[in-house]
């Protein structure tokens, strides 16, 4: 294993300050100003929270997504805003949430504030999990179970997700959790038969720590996201099948495990697309987010 740059505190950076102004004034709009007003303070909200776990992770390294590439940085938001429409066409079928306040909009003004919103989507979650690598235990190798990118693995995980899929949207109300799962066995696989970046590239030698890095930061940012949508207007909330207790904000505390998930299905999406622009090894986000690079075959 090829070892990261070693880090090396910065002074606090620009664009940091330019996310915290924005939270500073996009949270208690979004919070507090009256009648609809999240549709106008999301977008800067959120991006105010991706720009400030950006410049936490350059304070404490020298370097982040930001600093090694704002172009690259600038195309998360772009693909981003496709991927969560693509979990919003599934969730047709599942109706596992839905959006308070969606009726004030017309279809064309509903699709562009949407898609501007869902483009903080991979920024938010890669950001975090960025910042969490800068941390013990998460910026040093980890050890889980030795799962092999072999043939069978890849034609046994690419089937596993269809059949996923399949059952989802002929049994919505118990093929629900699929939704989060489908996808990743289904691009994985793709993306190690296209000589894509995949999760298996360290877990063939035992080594979770881009998985759980992943996790760890997606449970952050779903606790901002939960939050502070909380007392949003218009607001998400959910009808999920027999889970729908012990809530957590808007959230069920079982609906939280969507999120491990839902945070290598980004991963996949990433790197399948990416693929698409000419970079099948590009190593942007498994720099930030893997504390070592595996070594070729």
């Amino acid at each position: 294993m090829t070892t990261q740059t070693t880090c090396t505190p910065a002074r606090w950076p620009r664009w940091g300050w330019a996310g915290l102004a924005l939270i500073a004034i996009a949270w208690p709009i979004n919070w507090f100003w009256p009648g609809l007003r999240t549709h106008i303070a999301f977008f800067p909200l959120w991006l105010g929270y991706a720009l400030t776990v950006d410049a936490l992770t350059y304070r404490r390294c020298g370097h982040s997504l930001l600093s090694r590439s704002p172009k690259r940085y600038a195309m998360l938001f772009v693909i981003s805003a496709p991927a969560w429409w693509l979990f919003e066409a599934l969730n047709l079928r599942t109706q596992n949430w839905h959006y308070l306040g969606r009726e004030h909009f017309s279809n064309l003004t509903y699709g562009v504030l949407a898609t501007l919103s869902f483009s903080t989507v991979m920024p938010a979650v890669f950001g975090t999990a960025q910042l969490v690598r800068t941390f013990a235990p998460f910026n040093r190798p980890l050890r889980g179970p030795v799962v092999r990118p072999t043939r069978k693995t890849l034609i046994t995980a690419f089937l596993a997700g269809w059949l996923m899929l399949a059952f989802m949207l002929a049994f919505p109300r118990y093929g629900f959790p699929f939704l989060w799962l489908s996808l990743y066995f289904l691009l994985e696989p793709l993306n190690a038969w296209l000589g894509r970046r995949t999760l298996l590239e360290w877990t063939r030698n035992g080594d979770w720590q881009p998985i759980y890095t992943l996790w760890v930061g997606v449970l952050i940012t779903a606790f901002f996201w939960e939050m502070w949508n909380y007392f949003s207007y218009p607001k998400w909330v959910y009808t999920v099948p027999f889970v729908g207790f012990w809530h957590i904000f808007e959230m069920p505390l079982l609906g939280y495990g969507g999120y491990l998930p839902f945070a290598l299905e980004l991963f996949a999406l990433y790197h399948f697309v990416i693929g698409l622009f000419g970079h099948p090894r590009d190593t942007y986000l498994t720099d930030a987010v893997a504390a070592s690079q595996p070594q070729a075959d």
